[in-house]
């Protein structure tokens, strides 16, 4: 039951909320929940408005801090005039920033000159992920969800389409590459969804005009890259009948390589390294393994025990003999593998 509003003396505009889903909350308008456990309540509401927040708790005025667990029917009532609050407020933030008496700097941005913005933020999330940085991972998810905001606002500005219209686009893509969930196709497994999903844009694509390999990024850096090539291709059977033939393809292409190295010959040793990077990235895919990922746990390994190293040579390290650098490595990676 939805308590009564003007007997609680507010008047205006108010969002409805009945457990168990919990909308998108507005804090232009009155905020009305009822059939919700407080535990259910208490992280969604506490990161949207502050403990101080005066409530009305089944028809009791309180502090949003003070809020009984057995709390039937809860009324919030609205605090900000301009601002609603989550992705809204962003968007609403975002227009303040581009329109008159807003940022200069964000004001002079194209969307060109946001492209590094977008790469830095999202190689500074996945450093967050790959660290388990809790703090860091929410803070430069932020960042990130920034980047289509404004960049679909500056449409706006221009008169074009804003962040509202990119999310119903990607809202209805995403409905008709799920057939599956929302329609009455079937996908038993996650291979079974990819082969669906790749049918489905080829077929929104137009199959004329648009090859197997067209929609792999071209800015992707080279080992994403050869891992999605290598999907695709695995995709449609261009594939080893087993594991031991991506093993004989790579110790074919390692002596190719080993006879271009042993001739001297620069050009055929880069293409040889390529092959034999290909060939790599296949064996990942074959171990479920992601390479990229991989590779930067690995770097971070790397500078871990290489900062070990530093630490535990007293002296500079080109000074070391091989037997020296040896003994080191092994005693850093001890050191960072006890303390990891």
């Amino acid at each position: 039951m939805i308590p009564p509003l003007e007997e609680a003396g507010l008047t205006g505009a108010f969002s409805v909320h009945h457990a168990p889903r919990l909308g998108a909350l507005d804090r232009c308008a009155h905020q009305v929940l009822f059939g919700f456990a407080w535990s259910e309540l208490e992280l969604r509401l506490s990161s949207f408005y502050a403990p101080e927040t005066e409530v009305i708790a089944d028809g009791v005025r309180l502090a949003l801090r003070d809020l009984p667990t057995g709390t039937q029917a809860l009324v919030i009532p609205a605090q900000d005039a301009e601002n609603p609050g989550g992705l809204n407020g962003l968007v609403w933030l975002m227009d303040r920033l581009l329109g008159p008496g807003g940022c200069p700097w964000d004001q002079a941005q194209t969307h060109s000159s946001l492209v590094r913005c977008l790469l830095e933020e999202s190689y500074e999330l996945a450093e967050a992920i790959e660290t388990g940085n809790e703090p860091a991972f929410l803070e430069e998810l932020g960042d990130v969800l920034l980047q289509p905001i404004m960049h679909g606002q500056m449409r706006a500005r221009d008169g074009w389409w804003d962040a509202h219209f990119i999310a119903d686009r990607v809202t209805k893509k995403l409905i008709h590459r799920h057939p599956h969930v929302f329609g009455e196709s079937t996908a038993q497994d996650e291979s079974a969804v990819l082969r669906q999903w790749d049918a489905i844009k080829r077929a929104e694509k137009g199959v004329e005009t648009s090859g197997l390999l067209d929609g792999v990024p071209k800015g992707l850096p080279a080992l994403m890259a050869a891992m999605e090539i290598s999907k695709r291709a695995a995709r449609v059977g261009f594939e080893w009948p087993d594991a031991e033939g991506v093993w004989q393809k790579f110790r074919e292409e390692e002596a190719e390589f080993r006879e271009a190295w042993a001739a001297g010959d620069k050009e055929a040793m880069e293409a040889e390294m390529g092959d034999l990077l290909f060939t790599l990235v296949n064996l990942a895919r074959w171990a479920k393994c992601d390479p990229e990922q991989a590779l930067r746990r690995m770097l971070v390994r790397f500078i871990e025990r290489f900062r070990a190293m530093e630490a535990l040579a007293g002296r500079p390290l080109d000074q070391l003999n091989p037997q020296e650098w040896d003994e080191l490595w092994n005693a850093a990676k001890a050191q960072t593998r006890s303390s990891a």
